[in-house]
C-alpha cells in the first residue's frame, strides 16, 4: 500500500451518525502525498485521448482540475444546484444518508466529447450514477471515472453499470 495511505483519517458519524468519513486533508496538505495521489489518478489515463475531466463537486474538484491539466484536457465542474450559470442539466441521486441534485451545463461540452469523471470517494455508487447520467444526457463519450477510493463494502461499483472502466487508486 502506498505510504500516503497511513495519512487518511476516518471520522466517525460525519456527516450523519453512523457514517465514517474519510478524511483526505492530511493528504491533501502533504505536497509528496499530493503529488503522488495526482500520479496515480492520471496513470491509468495518459494514452486515453480525453477531451475534457468532468469532476464532481466539492472534493472531486481538488482532483479534477490538477488531473485535467495532466492529461491536456479541460475541466468542466459537476456542482450542487443554483451554482452554474445559464441552462443545467439536473439529476437527483440517493446518498448513503439522503438525496442531493447534481447539475452540469448544458452547453459545457461538445457533442461526442471524450470524458472522465472524477470524484474522492466511491461508496454506494449514486453520485458516480449521477454524474454518468449527467454526461451521457450531454452526449459525451464517457472514457471512464477515477476515484482516489474506492469502499468495497458498500458495492458502489455495481451501479456504475458501464463498459467504461472505471479506476480506483484505493480499494478499502
Amino acid at each position: 500500500m502506498p505510504s500516503w495511505t497511513r495519512l487518511i483519517r476516518d471520522v466517525a458519524d460525519f456527516p450523519r451518525p453512523g457514517i465514517v468519513f474519510k478524511d483526505i486533508t492530511p493528504v491533501l496538505a502533504d505536497a509528496a502525498a499530493f503529488d503522488a495521489v495526482l500520479e496515480a489518478l492520471a496513470a491509468p489515463w495518459r494514452e486515453t485521448p480525453i477531451d475534457a475531466v468532468l469532476a464532481i463537486e466539492a472534493r472531486g474538484f481538488i482532483f479534477g482540475a490538477p488531473l485535467a491539466r495532466a492529461l491536456g484536457a479541460g475541466f468542466v465542474p459537476i456542482r450542487k444546484p443554483g451554482k452554474l450559470p445559464g441552462r443545467t442539466l439536473s439529476q437527483r441521486y440517493a446518498l448513503e444518508y439522503g438525496h442531493d441534485t447534481l447539475e452540469l451545463q448544458a452547453d459545457a461540452l461538445p457533442i461526442g466529447a471524450r470524458v472522465l469523471l472524477v470524484d474522492d470517494v466511491l461508496a454506494t455508487g449514486g453520485t458516480l450514477k449521477a454524474a454518468r447520467t449527467l454526461a451521457e444526457r450531454a452526449e459525451a463519450d464517457i472514457v471512464g471515472a477515477a476515484v482516489l477510493i474506492e469502499l468495497t463494502a458498500l458495492g458502489g461499483r455495481a451501479r456504475w453499470q458501464s463498459d467504461a472502466p472505471l479506476q480506483a487508486v484505493l480499494s478499502m
